[in-house]
């Protein structure tokens, strides 16, 4: 996968070279290019902001420095991705579906946002990470390529390793312990220890469904409606909820 970063400060972006990412990168699995905005300005200063018309606080960013950087990476028909509190909440499903593109293009915004024709032309995609504001699109365009990239054939050494993770399937992951036993007097539960696969399976499908319970009722809710559940999560569901439900 190729990534092409549009951002006033592509400096911000050298983390992505260490850990999980950085290693995709010297496999070949993906490509991060970061381009700076700034260098397609055409103003002697090379500014990229002014204010907004109608009045109102802050500056806005200017659009032909991004058509041309848009034009220089040749973005017409591809994927490209504005960070904007606007947009529609990023989530699991919008990771697993934009790792199966070729190429993405991530605009980072700052100030008060960027010119409404640059949107209009160019993006195809307004994303949010949650609700609330930061002072620009380059913490969010790190947070969405993490999320992305790790989904990648070859990134991570067994495609289990996210296929259990919280939101993979809707639910959050169960507890995780790993040596010692014991540790400060706490030990590890004994079905954990015990080699019977079948209960452990068990158990990480019960403490799974409690934790969505407890921390995220919304997709405890939402998975026993829109599942199309087993024999087994239906047991399961009703001992947390005390044989409530007729399903």
């Amino acid at each position: 996968m190729k990534i092409d970063i549009l951002t006033l400060f592509p400096d911000m972006f050298v983390p992505l070279t260490e850990s999980i990412i950085g290693r995709a990168i010297e496999k070949n699995i993906v490509n991060i290019n970061t381009i700076n905005i700034r260098d397609f300005s055409v103003d002697k200063h090379k500014k990229v902001d002014d204010y907004p018309y109608g009045g109102g606080a802050g500056m806005v960013m200017t659009p032909q420095p991004i058509y041309s950087a848009m034009e220089h990476i040749h973005a017409q028909g591809k994927r490209v991705i504005y960070m904007s509190p606007k947009g529609k909440t990023f989530n699991q499903k919008i990771a697993m579906n934009l790792s199966k593109e070729e190429n993405l293009i991530f605009l980072c915004g700052h100030y008060e946002g960027i010119d409404q024709r640059v949107i209009d032309t160019w993006v195809t995609d307004e994303i949010s990470i949650g609700d609330y504001v930061l002072t620009g699109g380059e913490l969010p365009t790190m947070v969405m390529i993490d999320t992305i990239c790790r989904l990648l054939p070859g990134v991570l050494g067994q495609e289990e390793s996210y296929m259990d993770e919280s939101f993979y399937n809707g639910l959050l992951e169960y507890p995780q312990y790993t040596r010692p036993s014991v540790f400060l007097d706490v030990k590890v539960p004994d079905i954990l220890l015990s080699g019977n696969h079948k209960k452990i399976a068990e158990w990480r499908m019960l403490e799974s469904f409690k934790m969505t319970k407890r921390n995220r009722p919304d997709l405890f809710e939402k998975y026993i409606q829109e599942k199309n559940l087993s024999k087994e999560e239906k047991h399961f569901i009703n001992m947390i909820l005390g044989n409530k439900v007729d399903f």
